[in-house]
Protein backbone atom coordinates (compact mmCIF):
# COMPACT_ATOMS: atom_id res chain seq x y z
CA UNK A 1 0.00 0.00 0.00
CA UNK A 2 1.29 3.26 -0.73
CA UNK A 3 2.11 5.70 1.80
CA UNK A 4 2.87 10.03 1.90
CA UNK A 5 4.94 10.36 4.80
CA UNK A 6 4.09 14.73 6.01
CA UNK A 7 5.55 16.51 8.40
CA UNK A 8 3.00 18.02 10.61
CA UNK A 9 3.22 21.82 10.37
CA UNK A 10 1.49 22.97 12.82
CA UNK A 11 2.99 25.84 15.21
CA UNK A 12 3.01 27.46 18.49
CA UNK A 13 5.52 28.69 20.66
CA UNK A 14 7.03 26.14 21.84
CA UNK A 15 9.97 27.30 24.47
CA UNK A 16 7.35 29.07 25.82
CA UNK A 17 5.19 26.07 26.81
CA UNK A 18 7.93 24.06 27.53
CA UNK A 19 9.21 26.89 29.45
CA UNK A 20 5.80 26.80 31.56
CA UNK A 21 5.10 23.09 31.98
CA UNK A 22 9.13 22.54 32.42
CA UNK A 23 8.76 19.92 29.60
CA UNK A 24 11.30 19.63 26.92
CA UNK A 25 10.19 21.80 23.80
CA UNK A 26 10.01 18.71 21.49
CA UNK A 27 6.84 17.23 24.09
CA UNK A 28 5.39 20.95 23.78
CA UNK A 29 5.08 19.91 19.78
CA UNK A 30 3.78 17.01 19.90
CA UNK A 31 0.98 18.26 22.20
CA UNK A 32 0.41 20.61 19.78
CA UNK A 33 0.35 18.32 16.94
CA UNK A 34 -2.43 16.41 18.89
CA UNK A 35 -4.08 19.58 18.69
CA UNK A 36 -4.05 20.38 22.72
CA UNK A 37 -4.16 24.60 22.96
CA UNK A 38 -4.48 26.61 25.63
CA UNK A 39 -3.27 26.15 28.97
CA UNK A 40 -5.86 24.93 30.69
CA UNK A 41 -6.13 22.02 27.50
CA UNK A 42 -2.57 21.24 28.24
CA UNK A 43 -2.43 20.96 31.97
CA UNK A 44 -5.30 18.28 31.65
CA UNK A 45 -3.63 16.60 29.00
CA UNK A 46 -0.51 16.09 31.57
CA UNK A 47 -2.18 16.12 34.41
CA UNK A 48 -5.44 15.41 34.20
CA UNK A 49 -7.23 14.02 37.49
CA UNK A 50 -10.49 12.63 38.13
CA UNK A 51 -11.71 15.95 39.86
CA UNK A 52 -11.67 17.08 35.84
CA UNK A 53 -14.30 14.59 34.48
CA UNK A 54 -17.65 16.10 33.08
CA UNK A 55 -20.11 16.03 35.76
CA UNK A 56 -22.73 12.73 35.08
CA UNK A 57 -26.03 15.28 34.99
CA UNK A 58 -24.61 17.59 32.19
CA UNK A 59 -25.68 14.63 29.86
CA UNK A 60 -29.32 14.90 28.54
CA UNK A 61 -31.97 12.77 30.78
CA UNK A 62 -29.20 11.89 32.78
CA UNK A 63 -30.80 13.22 36.30
CA UNK A 64 -34.40 12.06 34.65
CA UNK A 65 -33.31 8.15 33.74
CA UNK A 66 -31.33 7.76 37.28
CA UNK A 67 -34.40 8.72 39.30
CA UNK A 68 -36.91 6.66 37.41
CA UNK A 69 -34.69 3.70 37.89
CA UNK A 70 -33.84 4.42 41.66
CA UNK A 71 -37.96 4.43 42.15
CA UNK A 72 -38.22 1.07 40.54
CA UNK A 73 -35.24 -0.03 42.89
CA UNK A 74 -36.98 1.22 45.98
CA UNK A 75 -40.00 -0.50 44.89
CA UNK A 76 -38.55 -4.10 45.00
CA UNK A 77 -39.41 -3.98 40.80
CA UNK A 78 -37.78 -6.13 38.67
CA UNK A 79 -35.53 -4.52 36.19
CA UNK A 80 -33.86 -6.09 32.86
CA UNK A 81 -30.50 -5.19 31.57
CA UNK A 82 -29.93 -5.35 27.78
CA UNK A 83 -26.29 -5.40 26.78
CA UNK A 84 -24.50 -5.82 23.84
CA UNK A 85 -22.11 -8.93 22.67
CA UNK A 86 -18.50 -6.99 22.46
CA UNK A 87 -16.01 -5.24 25.20
CA UNK A 88 -18.03 -2.11 25.51
CA UNK A 89 -21.64 -4.32 25.81
CA UNK A 90 -20.08 -6.56 28.36
CA UNK A 91 -18.37 -4.00 30.42
CA UNK A 92 -21.54 -1.74 30.32
CA UNK A 93 -23.78 -4.79 31.05
CA UNK A 94 -21.41 -5.51 34.30
CA UNK A 95 -21.07 -1.70 35.33
CA UNK A 96 -24.77 -1.44 35.75
CA UNK A 97 -25.72 -4.58 37.04
CA UNK A 98 -23.09 -4.21 40.11
CA UNK A 99 -23.84 -0.50 40.12
CA UNK A 100 -27.23 -1.73 40.75
CA UNK A 101 -26.72 -4.52 42.55
CA UNK A 102 -25.03 -2.25 45.17
CA UNK A 103 -28.17 -0.27 45.21
CA UNK A 104 -30.52 -3.30 46.26
CA UNK A 105 -31.92 -3.87 42.78
CA UNK A 106 -34.26 -7.41 42.02
CA UNK A 107 -31.97 -6.97 38.39
CA UNK A 108 -30.74 -9.65 35.89
CA UNK A 109 -29.21 -8.87 32.43
CA UNK A 110 -29.85 -10.59 29.06
CA UNK A 111 -26.71 -10.12 26.25
CA UNK A 112 -28.17 -11.18 22.70
CA UNK A 113 -26.73 -13.92 21.25
CA UNK A 114 -24.81 -12.72 18.33
CA UNK A 115 -25.88 -15.32 15.78
CA UNK A 116 -29.96 -16.06 16.91
CA UNK A 117 -30.72 -12.22 17.82
CA UNK A 118 -28.07 -9.94 15.89
CA UNK A 119 -27.08 -6.46 17.66
CA UNK A 120 -29.29 -5.40 20.31
CA UNK A 121 -32.39 -5.08 20.67
CA UNK A 122 -35.49 -7.86 18.69
CA UNK A 123 -38.84 -7.92 19.38
CA UNK A 124 -38.08 -11.42 21.52
CA UNK A 125 -35.54 -10.01 23.90
CA UNK A 126 -38.37 -7.48 24.71
CA UNK A 127 -41.16 -10.03 25.20
CA UNK A 128 -38.72 -12.09 27.04
CA UNK A 129 -38.65 -9.78 29.50
CA UNK A 130 -41.83 -8.96 29.98
CA UNK A 131 -42.98 -12.51 30.15
CA UNK A 132 -39.96 -12.66 32.83
CA UNK A 133 -41.91 -10.38 34.58
CA UNK A 134 -39.27 -7.07 34.07
CA UNK A 135 -41.08 -3.75 34.66
CA UNK A 136 -38.40 -1.87 33.61
CA UNK A 137 -35.61 -2.01 30.81
CA UNK A 138 -32.36 -0.69 30.42
CA UNK A 139 -30.18 -1.07 27.69
CA UNK A 140 -26.78 -0.26 27.52
CA UNK A 141 -24.29 0.21 24.55
CA UNK A 142 -27.03 -0.36 22.13
CA UNK A 143 -31.03 1.28 22.22
CA UNK A 144 -30.22 4.09 20.03
CA UNK A 145 -31.68 2.68 16.95
CA UNK A 146 -34.04 0.43 18.19
CA UNK A 147 -37.58 2.38 17.37
CA UNK A 148 -39.57 -0.24 16.87
CA UNK A 149 -38.33 -2.57 19.71
CA UNK A 150 -38.60 0.32 22.17
CA UNK A 151 -42.66 1.14 20.98
CA UNK A 152 -43.22 -2.58 21.60
CA UNK A 153 -41.82 -2.67 25.12
CA UNK A 154 -43.98 0.71 26.17
CA UNK A 155 -47.17 -0.85 24.16
CA UNK A 156 -46.72 -4.18 26.91
CA UNK A 157 -46.55 -1.63 29.77
CA UNK A 158 -42.54 -1.59 30.60
CA UNK A 159 -40.96 1.75 30.93
CA UNK A 160 -37.34 1.93 28.94
CA UNK A 161 -33.77 3.87 30.08
CA UNK A 162 -31.70 4.11 26.87
CA UNK A 163 -28.08 5.01 27.41
CA UNK A 164 -26.23 4.37 23.95
CA UNK A 165 -23.29 6.21 22.69
CA UNK A 166 -23.77 4.94 18.57
CA UNK A 167 -24.92 7.97 16.37
CA UNK A 168 -28.60 9.03 16.37
CA UNK A 169 -30.26 7.22 13.57
CA UNK A 170 -32.06 10.47 10.86
CA UNK A 171 -33.47 11.16 7.61
CA UNK A 172 -32.44 13.73 5.36
CA UNK A 173 -35.92 15.27 4.24
CA UNK A 174 -36.43 16.55 0.75
CA UNK A 175 -36.21 20.41 1.63
CA UNK A 176 -32.65 19.73 2.73
CA UNK A 177 -33.27 19.59 6.67
CA UNK A 178 -32.16 16.42 8.92
CA UNK A 179 -34.57 14.84 11.19
CA UNK A 180 -33.38 12.63 13.80
CA UNK A 181 -35.34 10.22 15.01
CA UNK A 182 -35.19 9.01 19.29
CA UNK A 183 -36.71 6.18 20.08
CA UNK A 184 -39.97 6.75 22.74
CA UNK A 185 -37.83 5.93 25.77
CA UNK A 186 -38.85 7.44 29.24
CA UNK A 187 -35.31 8.13 29.37
CA UNK A 188 -32.47 8.32 26.57
CA UNK A 189 -29.57 9.06 28.09
CA UNK A 190 -26.83 9.35 24.70
CA UNK A 191 -24.13 12.21 24.52
CA UNK A 192 -24.37 12.05 21.24
CA UNK A 193 -28.02 13.65 20.42
CA UNK A 194 -27.85 16.94 18.98
CA UNK A 195 -29.65 18.68 22.01
CA UNK A 196 -27.71 16.73 24.30
CA UNK A 197 -25.22 19.55 26.29
CA UNK A 198 -22.08 16.75 27.55
CA UNK A 199 -19.05 18.69 26.57
CA UNK A 200 -17.23 15.92 25.26
CA UNK A 201 -19.48 12.91 22.78
CA UNK A 202 -16.65 10.62 22.23
CA UNK A 203 -16.74 8.33 25.20
CA UNK A 204 -18.04 4.81 24.78
CA UNK A 205 -20.94 2.75 26.00
CA UNK A 206 -19.53 1.48 29.60
CA UNK A 207 -18.56 5.51 30.52
CA UNK A 208 -22.10 6.05 29.49
CA UNK A 209 -23.16 3.23 32.24
CA UNK A 210 -20.51 4.19 34.67
CA UNK A 211 -22.03 8.03 34.16
CA UNK A 212 -25.34 6.88 34.94
CA UNK A 213 -23.79 4.63 38.34
CA UNK A 214 -22.66 7.84 39.67
CA UNK A 215 -25.73 9.80 39.51
CA UNK A 216 -27.49 7.09 40.76
CA UNK A 217 -24.78 6.89 43.73
CA UNK A 218 -25.15 10.48 44.40
CA UNK A 219 -28.89 10.70 44.67
CA UNK A 220 -28.57 7.69 47.24
CA UNK A 221 -26.00 8.88 49.35
CA UNK A 222 -23.42 6.35 48.51
CA UNK A 223 -19.74 7.25 49.28
CA UNK A 224 -17.92 8.74 46.14
CA UNK A 225 -15.22 6.80 46.46
CA UNK A 226 -17.42 3.54 45.60
CA UNK A 227 -17.98 5.38 41.98
CA UNK A 228 -14.12 4.92 40.90
CA UNK A 229 -13.72 1.15 41.55
CA UNK A 230 -15.75 0.98 38.07
CA UNK A 231 -12.98 2.74 36.42
CA UNK A 232 -11.00 -0.37 35.23
CA UNK A 233 -14.38 -1.44 33.27
CA UNK A 234 -15.02 2.03 31.77
CA UNK A 235 -11.19 2.30 30.52
CA UNK A 236 -11.05 -1.44 29.40
CA UNK A 237 -14.11 -0.48 27.79
CA UNK A 238 -12.45 2.92 26.23
CA UNK A 239 -9.46 0.85 24.43
CA UNK A 240 -11.64 -1.89 23.31
CA UNK A 241 -14.41 0.29 21.51
CA UNK A 242 -11.33 1.94 20.09
CA UNK A 243 -12.59 5.52 21.42
CA UNK A 244 -10.16 8.28 21.12
CA UNK A 245 -8.06 8.93 24.16
CA UNK A 246 -8.69 12.72 24.08
CA UNK A 247 -10.04 14.56 26.70
CA UNK A 248 -11.58 12.91 29.49
CA UNK A 249 -11.24 9.55 27.79
CA UNK A 250 -7.31 10.05 28.84
CA UNK A 251 -8.04 10.39 32.25
CA UNK A 252 -10.20 7.00 32.44
CA UNK A 253 -8.08 5.04 30.97
CA UNK A 254 -5.24 6.00 32.33
CA UNK A 255 -6.69 5.55 36.05
CA UNK A 256 -8.37 2.53 34.85
CA UNK A 257 -5.33 0.68 33.54
CA UNK A 258 -3.61 1.45 37.55
CA UNK A 259 -6.48 -0.07 38.66
CA UNK A 260 -6.48 -2.59 36.22
CA UNK A 261 -2.65 -3.66 37.49
CA UNK A 262 -4.43 -4.16 40.87
CA UNK A 263 -7.33 -5.58 39.55
CA UNK A 264 -9.57 -6.98 42.11
CA UNK A 265 -11.87 -9.02 40.30
CA UNK A 266 -11.24 -12.64 40.23
CA UNK A 267 -12.22 -13.13 36.87
CA UNK A 268 -9.81 -10.44 35.21
CA UNK A 269 -6.94 -11.80 37.11
CA UNK A 270 -7.15 -14.77 35.92
CA UNK A 271 -7.64 -13.62 32.29
CA UNK A 272 -4.14 -11.48 33.22
CA UNK A 273 -2.40 -15.01 34.60
CA UNK A 274 -3.51 -17.44 31.46
CA UNK A 275 -2.01 -14.73 28.71
CA UNK A 276 0.67 -14.99 30.69
CA UNK A 277 1.13 -11.21 31.42
CA UNK A 278 2.94 -9.42 34.12
CA UNK A 279 0.07 -7.41 35.84
CA UNK A 280 2.30 -4.21 36.69
CA UNK A 281 3.35 -3.95 32.63
CA UNK A 282 -0.34 -4.00 31.46
CA UNK A 283 -1.08 -1.38 28.70
CA UNK A 284 -3.27 -0.10 26.06
CA UNK A 285 -1.90 -2.82 23.93
CA UNK A 286 -2.78 -5.84 26.66
CA UNK A 287 -5.85 -4.95 26.02
CA UNK A 288 -6.47 -4.07 22.85
CA UNK A 289 -4.97 -6.89 21.47
CA UNK A 290 -4.52 -9.53 24.26
CA UNK A 291 -7.30 -9.23 26.76
CA UNK A 292 -9.91 -7.82 24.92
CA UNK A 293 -9.90 -10.30 22.26
CA UNK A 294 -10.18 -12.93 24.59
CA UNK A 295 -13.42 -10.84 25.68
CA UNK A 296 -14.90 -10.51 22.92
CA UNK A 297 -14.08 -14.18 21.51
CA UNK A 298 -16.49 -15.32 23.92
CA UNK A 299 -19.73 -13.17 21.79
CA UNK A 300 -18.34 -13.86 18.48
CA UNK A 301 -17.82 -18.14 18.79
CA UNK A 302 -20.21 -18.95 21.75
CA UNK A 303 -21.93 -16.21 23.84
CA UNK A 304 -20.79 -13.28 25.60
CA UNK A 305 -22.77 -13.47 28.73
CA UNK A 306 -19.87 -16.07 29.26
CA UNK A 307 -17.39 -12.87 29.69
CA UNK A 308 -19.93 -11.62 31.72
CA UNK A 309 -20.27 -14.33 33.92
CA UNK A 310 -16.43 -14.60 34.20
CA UNK A 311 -15.87 -11.10 35.73
CA UNK A 312 -19.12 -12.11 38.20
CA UNK A 313 -16.94 -15.01 39.42
CA UNK A 314 -16.82 -15.23 43.08
CA UNK A 315 -14.48 -18.12 43.51
CA UNK A 316 -10.69 -18.59 41.60
CA UNK A 317 -11.88 -21.71 40.62
CA UNK A 318 -14.75 -20.83 38.55
CA UNK A 319 -12.98 -17.39 37.60
CA UNK A 320 -10.01 -19.81 36.48
CA UNK A 321 -12.02 -21.92 34.19
CA UNK A 322 -13.75 -19.06 32.62
CA UNK A 323 -10.91 -17.77 31.64
CA UNK A 324 -8.86 -20.84 30.13
CA UNK A 325 -12.43 -20.99 28.21
CA UNK A 326 -12.07 -17.49 26.34
CA UNK A 327 -8.45 -17.75 26.13
CA UNK A 328 -9.20 -20.80 23.90
CA UNK A 329 -12.14 -19.41 21.66
CA UNK A 330 -9.53 -16.47 21.50
CA UNK A 331 -6.85 -19.27 20.18
CA UNK A 332 -9.36 -20.75 17.74
CA UNK A 333 -10.78 -17.40 16.74
CA UNK A 334 -7.21 -16.36 15.71
CA UNK A 335 -6.90 -19.20 13.47
CA UNK A 336 -9.79 -18.88 12.30
CA UNK A 337 -9.25 -15.13 10.90
CA UNK A 338 -6.14 -15.82 9.21
CA UNK A 339 -7.67 -18.62 7.17
CA UNK A 340 -10.38 -15.99 5.90
CA UNK A 341 -8.07 -12.71 5.76
CA UNK A 342 -5.79 -14.76 3.56
CA UNK A 343 -8.92 -15.90 1.33
CA UNK A 344 -10.15 -12.19 1.30
CA UNK A 345 -7.35 -10.82 -0.12
CA UNK A 346 -7.21 -13.02 -2.67
CA UNK A 347 -10.91 -12.55 -3.73
CA UNK A 348 -10.25 -8.95 -4.10
CA UNK A 349 -6.73 -9.34 -6.23
CA UNK A 350 -8.23 -12.28 -8.44
CA UNK A 351 -11.38 -10.57 -9.56
CA UNK A 352 -12.60 -6.90 -10.15
CA UNK A 353 -13.23 -6.19 -6.77
CA UNK A 354 -9.62 -4.69 -6.93
CA UNK A 355 -10.68 -1.62 -8.85
CA UNK A 356 -13.63 -0.76 -6.42
CA UNK A 357 -13.11 2.13 -4.30
CA UNK A 358 -15.03 0.70 -1.68
CA UNK A 359 -14.39 -3.30 -0.91
CA UNK A 360 -17.93 -5.59 -0.72
CA UNK A 361 -16.16 -8.97 -0.21
CA UNK A 362 -19.27 -11.45 0.30
CA UNK A 363 -18.14 -14.22 1.70
CA UNK A 364 -20.95 -17.01 2.51
CA UNK A 365 -19.64 -19.45 4.37
CA UNK A 366 -17.33 -17.04 7.10
CA UNK A 367 -18.62 -17.03 10.30
CA UNK A 368 -20.12 -13.74 10.65
CA UNK A 369 -18.46 -12.98 13.98
CA UNK A 370 -15.26 -12.70 12.25
CA UNK A 371 -16.52 -10.13 9.34
CA UNK A 372 -15.63 -6.89 11.47
CA UNK A 373 -11.69 -8.29 12.29
CA UNK A 374 -11.19 -9.27 8.55
CA UNK A 375 -12.89 -6.04 6.82
CA UNK A 376 -10.10 -4.11 8.90
CA UNK A 377 -7.72 -6.36 8.22
CA UNK A 378 -8.73 -5.59 4.39
CA UNK A 379 -9.01 -1.99 4.94
CA UNK A 380 -4.83 -2.20 6.29
CA UNK A 381 -4.16 -4.30 3.38
CA UNK A 382 -5.38 -1.94 0.62
CA UNK A 383 -6.04 1.06 2.41
CA UNK A 384 -10.24 0.98 1.08
CA UNK A 385 -12.83 1.19 2.99
CA UNK A 386 -14.05 -2.28 3.42
CA UNK A 387 -17.45 -4.36 3.99
CA UNK A 388 -17.45 -8.04 4.62
CA UNK A 389 -20.57 -9.77 4.15
CA UNK A 390 -20.81 -13.30 5.29
CA UNK A 391 -24.57 -15.47 4.88
CA UNK A 392 -26.77 -15.66 8.08
CA UNK A 393 -29.90 -17.69 8.99
CA UNK A 394 -32.10 -14.62 7.55
CA UNK A 395 -30.37 -13.45 4.99
CA UNK A 396 -26.56 -11.72 4.21
CA UNK A 397 -24.86 -9.81 7.59
CA UNK A 398 -21.73 -7.95 7.96
CA UNK A 399 -19.39 -5.26 9.01
CA UNK A 400 -17.53 -2.36 7.29
CA UNK A 401 -14.05 -0.72 8.45
CA UNK A 402 -13.45 2.73 7.43
CA UNK A 403 -11.01 5.28 6.75
CA UNK A 404 -10.30 8.39 8.36
CA UNK A 405 -11.83 10.63 5.01
CA UNK A 406 -14.89 8.33 4.72
CA UNK A 407 -17.87 8.04 7.27
CA UNK A 408 -19.07 4.84 6.72
CA UNK A 409 -22.65 5.42 8.63
CA UNK A 410 -23.57 8.22 6.69
CA UNK A 411 -22.78 6.55 3.42
CA UNK A 412 -24.98 3.15 4.65
CA UNK A 413 -27.62 5.91 5.11
CA UNK A 414 -27.84 6.82 1.51
CA UNK A 415 -28.05 2.88 0.29
CA UNK A 416 -30.42 2.67 3.73
CA UNK A 417 -33.46 1.38 1.32
CA UNK A 418 -31.00 -1.46 0.35
CA UNK A 419 -30.67 -2.37 3.72
CA UNK A 420 -32.89 -4.22 6.14
CA UNK A 421 -30.97 -2.77 9.11
CA UNK A 422 -27.54 -1.20 9.73
CA UNK A 423 -25.72 0.92 12.39
CA UNK A 424 -22.66 2.14 13.91
CA UNK A 425 -20.32 4.99 13.53
CA UNK A 426 -17.79 7.38 10.81
CA UNK A 427 -15.38 4.16 11.04
CA UNK A 428 -17.17 1.06 11.48
CA UNK A 429 -20.58 -0.19 10.87
CA UNK A 430 -23.16 -3.35 10.83
CA UNK A 431 -25.39 -4.08 8.29
CA UNK A 432 -27.81 -6.60 7.48
CA UNK A 433 -29.71 -7.44 4.06
CA UNK A 434 -31.14 -10.02 1.50
CA UNK A 435 -29.01 -12.02 -0.40
CA UNK A 436 -30.27 -10.44 -3.95
CA UNK A 437 -28.91 -6.98 -2.60
CA UNK A 438 -25.30 -7.90 -2.30
CA UNK A 439 -24.37 -6.87 -6.06
CA UNK A 440 -27.28 -3.78 -5.84
CA UNK A 441 -25.21 -2.69 -3.05
CA UNK A 442 -21.70 -3.27 -3.84
CA UNK A 443 -22.81 -0.95 -7.22
CA UNK A 444 -24.15 1.69 -5.02
CA UNK A 445 -21.71 2.20 -2.52
CA UNK A 446 -19.43 2.63 -5.40
CA UNK A 447 -21.32 4.77 -7.50
CA UNK A 448 -21.85 7.26 -4.61
CA UNK A 449 -18.18 7.07 -3.45
CA UNK A 450 -16.64 10.74 -3.75
CA UNK A 451 -13.07 9.54 -2.68
CA UNK A 452 -10.08 10.24 -4.86
CA UNK A 453 -6.60 8.98 -5.65
CA UNK A 454 -5.24 10.90 -3.01
CA UNK A 455 -7.72 10.01 -0.52
CA UNK A 456 -6.74 6.24 -0.85
CA UNK A 457 -3.01 6.94 0.15
CA UNK A 458 -2.15 6.51 3.62
CA UNK A 459 -0.99 9.25 5.29
CA UNK A 460 1.96 9.14 7.75
CA UNK A 461 2.38 12.29 9.71
CA UNK A 462 5.94 12.66 11.17
CA UNK A 463 5.63 14.47 14.52
CA UNK A 464 9.39 15.68 14.51
CA UNK A 465 12.31 14.87 12.13
CA UNK A 466 14.47 14.79 14.40
CA UNK A 467 17.96 13.70 14.86
CA UNK A 468 19.23 10.35 16.75
CA UNK A 469 21.69 13.16 18.42
CA UNK A 470 19.49 14.46 20.46
CA UNK A 471 17.71 11.76 21.94
CA UNK A 472 18.74 11.48 25.91
CA UNK A 473 16.77 9.86 28.92
CA UNK A 474 14.90 12.74 30.09
CA UNK A 475 13.46 13.21 26.87
CA UNK A 476 12.03 9.67 26.30
CA UNK A 477 11.06 9.82 29.81
CA UNK A 478 9.24 12.90 29.57
CA UNK A 479 7.48 11.16 25.86
CA UNK A 480 5.86 8.70 28.84
CA UNK A 481 3.80 11.74 30.06
CA UNK A 482 1.84 11.47 26.58
CA UNK A 483 0.46 8.32 27.33
CA UNK A 484 -1.75 6.38 26.79
CA UNK A 485 -1.06 5.83 23.14
CA UNK A 486 -4.28 4.44 21.15
CA UNK A 487 -6.86 6.24 18.51
CA UNK A 488 -6.95 10.13 18.69
CA UNK A 489 -3.69 10.19 20.60
CA UNK A 490 -1.11 8.46 18.37
CA UNK A 491 2.77 7.31 19.65
CA UNK A 492 4.77 9.86 18.42
CA UNK A 493 6.28 9.45 15.23
CA UNK A 494 10.41 10.93 14.46
CA UNK A 495 12.11 10.67 11.24
CA UNK A 496 15.78 10.84 10.29
CA UNK A 497 17.29 11.20 6.52
CA UNK A 498 20.46 10.11 5.44
CA UNK A 499 20.84 7.42 8.32
CA UNK A 500 24.00 4.76 7.53
CA UNK A 501 23.25 1.58 8.77
CA UNK A 502 26.07 -0.79 10.99
CA UNK A 503 26.11 -3.94 11.98
CA UNK A 504 22.76 -5.29 11.09
CA UNK A 505 22.05 -9.02 12.04
CA UNK A 506 18.36 -10.45 11.86
CA UNK A 507 16.91 -12.86 15.01
CA UNK A 508 14.68 -15.26 15.42
CA UNK A 509 13.54 -18.47 14.01
CA UNK A 510 10.55 -16.81 12.21
CA UNK A 511 13.15 -13.99 10.92
CA UNK A 512 10.93 -11.29 12.20
CA UNK A 513 13.76 -9.15 14.16
CA UNK A 514 16.88 -6.97 13.17
CA UNK A 515 19.03 -5.61 15.18
CA UNK A 516 21.55 -2.75 14.04
CA UNK A 517 23.47 0.54 14.89
CA UNK A 518 22.13 3.65 12.66
CA UNK A 519 24.93 6.86 12.25
CA UNK A 520 24.05 10.20 11.08
CA UNK A 521 25.98 13.01 9.15
CA UNK A 522 26.83 14.39 12.81
CA UNK A 523 28.56 10.86 13.31
CA UNK A 524 26.00 9.73 16.21
CA UNK A 525 25.62 6.35 16.66
CA UNK A 526 22.43 4.73 18.22
CA UNK A 527 21.52 1.05 18.49
CA UNK A 528 18.14 0.09 16.28
CA UNK A 529 15.63 -2.46 16.12
CA UNK A 530 13.50 -3.07 13.53
CA UNK A 531 10.07 -5.88 13.63
CA UNK A 532 8.79 -6.69 10.30
CA UNK A 533 10.34 -8.99 7.45
CA UNK A 534 13.75 -8.37 8.61
CA UNK A 535 15.26 -10.51 5.91
CA UNK A 536 13.88 -7.53 3.39
CA UNK A 537 14.66 -4.94 5.58
CA UNK A 538 18.06 -6.18 5.87
CA UNK A 539 18.46 -6.25 1.99
CA UNK A 540 17.19 -2.82 1.31
CA UNK A 541 19.77 -1.75 3.99
CA UNK A 542 22.95 -3.40 2.24
CA UNK A 543 21.57 -2.40 -1.42
CA UNK A 544 21.58 1.66 -0.43
CA UNK A 545 24.20 3.75 1.10
CA UNK A 546 21.85 5.66 3.61
CA UNK A 547 18.20 5.48 4.31
CA UNK A 548 15.29 7.73 5.99
CA UNK A 549 12.98 6.03 8.54
CA UNK A 550 10.82 6.70 10.50
CA UNK A 551 11.43 5.81 14.56
CA UNK A 552 10.09 5.97 17.92
CA UNK A 553 13.21 6.33 20.80
CA UNK A 554 12.32 4.06 23.58
CA UNK A 555 14.75 2.73 26.89
CA UNK A 556 15.86 -1.10 26.24
CA UNK A 557 16.25 -2.41 29.42
CA UNK A 558 18.31 -5.88 29.97
CA UNK A 559 19.79 -7.30 32.76
CA UNK A 560 19.42 -4.23 35.17
CA UNK A 561 21.27 -2.06 32.35
CA UNK A 562 19.37 0.57 30.75
CA UNK A 563 20.40 2.02 27.15
CA UNK A 564 18.79 4.24 24.73
CA UNK A 565 17.36 3.28 21.27
CA UNK A 566 15.17 3.67 18.09
CA UNK A 567 12.66 1.36 17.27
CA UNK A 568 11.92 2.02 13.17
CA UNK A 569 8.76 1.76 12.14
CA UNK A 570 9.54 2.59 8.57
CA UNK A 571 12.21 3.00 5.82
CA UNK A 572 12.58 4.32 2.51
Amino acid sequence: MKENWVVAAKRADFAAIGQRFSIDPVIARLIRNRDVQGEEDIRKYLQGTLEDLHEPELMKDMRKGAELILSYINAEKKIRIIGDYDIDGVMSSYILLRGFTRLGAKVDVRIPDRIQDGYGLNGNLVKQAHEEGAELMVTCDNGISALEQIALAKELGMAVVITDHHEVPFEDTSEGERYFRIPPADAVINPKQEDCGYPFKGICGAVVAWKLVCCLYDLAGIPSEEKYEFLEYAGFATIGDVMELKEENRIIVKEGLKQLRHTKNLGMQQLILQNDLDPETISTYHVGFVLGPCMNASGRLNTAERALQMLCARDVETASRLAGDLKALNDSRKEMTRQGEEEAIRMVEQSSLRDDRVLVVYMPDCHESLAGIIAGRLKEHFGKPSFVLTKSEHGVKGSGRSIESYSMYEELIRCGDLLSKFGGHPMAAGLSLEEKNVPVFRKRINELCTLTEEDLVKKVTIDVPMPVSYIHMDLVQQIQLLEPFGTGNPRPVFAERNLKVRNIRVMGAARRAARLQVQNDQGAVMQAIYFGDADAFADYCRMHETITVLYYPEINRFMGRETLQIKITGYR
